[in-house]
């Protein structure tokens, strides 16, 4: 059998993971805004833009029958 995750630890890797975008994010568009704030603006909107769209994707997906097994 498969070791699966807690739900508290895939929760924690999921805050994590997203802290990880949002600072990369940050970095990365700092230079072309000229300002943290905005660059941290448009990290948090790419991240929840993000996160918005990964859950309807998969709510979608999971609609569909195809590839499913059992």
């Amino acid at each position: 059998m498969a070791d699966l995750d807690s739900t508290r630890r895939t929760l924690a890797k999921c805050i994590t993971w997203q802290l990880l975008g949002i600072v990369t994010m940050t970095i990365l568009s700092l230079p072309h805004t000229g300002s943290l704030l905005s660059a941290l603006g448009l990290a948090v909107s790419a991240s929840a833009t993000g996160f918005v769209c990964f859950f309807l994707h998969e709510k979608i997906w999971n609609r569909v029958l195809w590839g499913r097994q059992g």
